[in-house]
């Protein structure tokens, strides 16, 4: 399995120029490439080959008085912005002719220096290592100092180098490493995912929800309200904006470092997790889009899907179409409404639900079925004697 293990660099101010550099060099190829080939397309010829954009936007480029200043960074990283632009259009070909699954994917579009978000690409070829010292050496860069909070499982082949719209750096490595199996459990969970509670699990556990971005809002808007007085193009306009981002990056920091913890969490203590493929691109255009987007369920998922490969667990999601919240976990009957301002229902046979505690048993029921019933064995567990469901 590939995993991508991210560190924090610091580099000196000559190294932050350097790196400048590299994101503008490496910026300036793709646009010229990107340019290239929609030339040849409205002269309706083909596309030039890989080679020839190679050789014309690099090699050439490097030898005219507009373009002399590429040869000031290390070679690999403007081929690995041509490789990025062959990526987007193979992206963008597939999803146009229905090979690719999921949404769709926009042409590739050219790159702005105002982003928030630059980044970089080396290979093996270019020869950047990790230092005895702890460092991480770049071609026409330097050793640039990297807070280490881990040690990587396997040699990486690449590295790319980050900065992010708060002026941060990182270092993200994506390398090999072995599945770590974990010892077996008899435990399964169920999850209701939802916006009162985070989560809800079959046991009756409730996750409360974080709300990271709705505790920030505050300090948020007077950072977005002294950004929008400042004038444009002003240095104090720009200190603004690397305020807002840095508010909003710690918002993301704390969510994904929330993720983390319950989805290791989840995974190291239930054999099998079953949750609700939940349709969060539909959800977000509703008016309680703010809260879905603060929740971070795709990423959460996410996390728990590729802990559990990699643990030896099973994950599986549920029909979004299943009623969860409906079904009476006792009879099965489905109930024929059920608005969201009711947390508690009765069925006709006598059984008082939670609502939420009620759907996660479902879930699981649901979940185990599909594993289970192949084999002999029970989908719904027996109910916990006194728990209301």
């Amino acid at each position: 399995m590939q995993l991508r293990y991210r560190f924090r660099l610091y580099p000196a101010p000559g190294q932050q120029q350097a790196l400048a550099r590299a994101f503008g060099c490496a910026r300036v190829v793709f646009n010229d490439a990107l340019r290239a080939r929609e030339e040849a397309r409205a002269a309706g010829l083909a596309y030039p080959s890989d080679g020839e954009l190679s050789k014309r936007v690099i090699t050439e480029a490097k030898k005219t008085p507009e373009r002399v200043w590429l040869g000031e960074v290390s070679a690999v990283v403007l081929q690995q912005a041509l490789a990025d632009l062959n990526t987007a259009y193979r992206n963008f070909f597939a999803s146009v002719t229905g090979r690719r699954k999921g949404r769709g994917v926009a042409a590739p579009r050219y790159r702005s220096r105002k982003d928030g978000r630059q980044a970089i690409r080396f290979t093996r070829n270019a020869r950047w290592k990790i230092t005895a010292g702890g460092k991480l050496r770049l071609p026409k860069i330097g050793d640039v100092p990297v807070r280490w909070s881990r040690t990587l499982p396997s040699a990486p082949s690449s590295v790319t180098v980050i900065r992010d719209a708060a002026g941060r750096y990182f270092a993200s490595f994506v390398v090999e490493t072995a599945d770590e199996p974990l010892p077996d459990t008899a435990a399964e969970v169920g999850i209701d995912l939802g916006l009162a509670h985070f989560a809800v699990l079959s046991d009756g556990r409730k996750i409360s929800s974080p709300r990271f971005l709705r505790r920030a809002e505050r300090k948020l808007r007077k950072a977005q309200q002294a950004l929008s007085r400042k004038a444009e193009g002003s240095a104090n306009r720009r200190k603004a904006a690397a305020r807002v981002a840095r508010l909003h990056a710690r918002v993301a920091d704390a969510r994904r470092d929330h993720h983390h913890k319950l989805s290791t969490q989840l995974i190291r203590d239930n054999q099998a997790v079953y949750v609700e493929n939940l349709c969060v691109n539909g959800l977000a255009r509703t008016r309680l889009a703010k809260s879905v987007h603060d929740a971070g369920w795709s990423q959460f998922l996410a996390m728990l899907e590729y802990k559990a490969a990699r643990h030896g667990r099973t994950f599986a999601k549920i029909d979004r179409w299943f009623p969860s919240s409906k079904l009476c976990g006792a009879c099965g009957t489905v109930a024929e409404s059920l608005p969201l301002n009711i947390r508690k229902w009765a069925c006709a046979c006598g059984a008082v639900h939670d609502r939420d505690v009620n759907a996660a048993d479902n879930i699981l029921a649901a979940g185990r079925a599909d594993r289970l019933n192949a084999c002999g064995g029970t989908a719904r567990p027996p109910a916990e004697g006194g728990r209301t469901r």
